[in-house]
């Protein structure tokens, strides 16, 4: 890239590790939401996430606080279980020792504080990361571009465009693009990125594969 990288923001679930089972997350999310009657029965969930339905239930205005709770209990009970055991995507440390002390290096997910402090801590990877925005810093989840947009925020001296972002998902992607941030697809589902609009930068397979973009 003829340009200056300062910055790069990683995903966390499938792209630094992960073990969490997006797929229970969000059924059970949707089937708690519609057994409370916040959310219609025939919602395509296909087109969404666990975050898009959420921020869908949200929408409505019809969720009382202890609804909500309870709601964003399903989501931290997955995600603590798939942060047991679960390794580090391969190539993780040596990429992030080689980018250590000469980027901006920040993660920014979906899942909770909690959840994304034992999941780098876990791993010994905290140490490499300058700054983490978990969902409860965020106004909106991802697909929002909210989380990236507090990055550039913290990093007010960096343009959007010396920032590169990588993950594995379409709201990752969507939520980068909207930023005006690179995005890097790793491993993703590029059908379904394209299908839900978001057309990464770049694809790469292994992690380490994104030195070739800084």
């Amino acid at each position: 890239m003829n340009r200056t990288i300062k910055g790069i923001i990683f995903d966390m679930d499938n792209t630094l590790r992960s073990n969490i089972d997006f797929e229970v997350m969000k059924k059970e999310t949707y089937a708690f939401l519609t057994s409370r009657g916040i959310l219609p029965t025939d919602l395509n969930l296909q087109e969404h996430t666990t975050s898009t339905i959420i921020e869908k239930a949200l929408l409505t205005n019809r969720m009382t606080e202890d609804v909500i709770k309870e709601m964003w209990k399903i989501a931290e009970k997955h995600e603590i279980i798939g942060m047991q055991e679960a390794k580090l995507e391969h190539g993780v440390v040596e990429l992030l020792e080689s980018m250590k002390g000469k980027y901006h290096l920040v993660v920014v997910t979906n899942n909770s504080m909690k959840a994304a402090e034992a999941a780098l801590q876990d791993n010994s990877i905290m140490e490499y990361f300058d700054h983490l925005i978990g969902r409860e810093m965020m106004a909106s989840l991802k697909p929002s571009p909210d989380g990236f947009l507090q990055v550039l925020n913290v990093y007010n001296d960096t343009l959007s465009t010396e920032w590169i972002s990588v993950g594995d998902a379409w709201i990752d992607g969507k939520a980068s693009i909207e930023a005006g941030i690179t995005f890097l697809s790793y491993n993703g589902d590029q059908s379904k990125m394209n299908q839900m609009g978001v057309f990464p930068d770049a694809q790469i397979k292994d992690i380490r594969e994104l030195m070739q973009f800084i």
